[in-house]
């Protein structure tokens, strides 16, 4: 379900406050080397209407390396190697791979593994909003991005714990994130990923 404060905040334009979000940011990408966390992610359309939901789970190691599993409604699952990045579609046995600087601008996931990649590829505002977080506004320094703008908030603990961000078309996609685990212990196989055999290989 989408929250209130959520909906509030595409409309709201920015206002520069004395917030702390930006420090939260950077404190975030300095001590969390390894983060695991379930997700919600909602798609909605220029008119804020729900285009699809979707739950999974993410975690990452810096830098560079993550995984992204769609488990509801459909199966699909992003790795970062922390060279290239792999989307599988299980459904169209489908993988495409793309270069991970390239997949930086297109992939909440390799944005948050990198270890500068957001304050070097991305033009950084606090924001304030009337909410119990931290919020920040992350505008990408070139127009060959796919997302037009990227929204952060932190708890008062420095905690991630929501992401919005539109895209070039318009929509909007939200992303919540809960039972947050920082620094956890994380296999190096879970960074890998061999196409399965008799899938469809794209390749940039």
């Amino acid at each position: 379900m989408i929250r209130f404060s959520l909906y509030w905040l595409l409309c709201l334009l920015p206002v520069f406050a004395q917030a702390s979000a930006i420090d939260s940011l950077r404190t975030f990408v300095q001590k969390a080397q390894t983060f695991k966390a379930v997700f919600s992610q909602t798609l909605l359309n220029k008119n804020i209407q729900v285009m699809q939901e979707a739950t999974g789970v993410m975690m990452f190691e810096r830098p560079g390396k993550f995984r992204w599993t769609y488990e509801k409604p459909y199966q699909q699952l992003i790795v970062g190697d922390g060279s290239r990045v792999w989307f599988y579609d299980q459904d169209l046995n489908q993988v495409t791979v793309r270069r991970l600087d390239v997949a930086i601008g297109s992939s909440p996931a390799a944005l948050l593994a990198g270890s500068s990649t957001i304050e070097r590829n991305f033009d950084l505002a606090e924001i304030e909003v009337n909410d119990e977080m931290e919020w920040l506004e992350a505008i990408p320094k070139t127009k060959e991005s796919t997302f037009e703008l990227i929204r952060m908030g932190f708890s008062q603990k420095g905690e991630l714990r929501e992401m919005v961000l539109r895209d070039n078309f318009g929509q909007f996609t939200l992303l919540v994130f809960t039972d947050l685990e920082t620094n956890p212990v994380l296999s190096p196989d879970l960074f890998q990923f061999t196409p399965p055999k008799g899938a469809d290989v794209i390749s940039d």
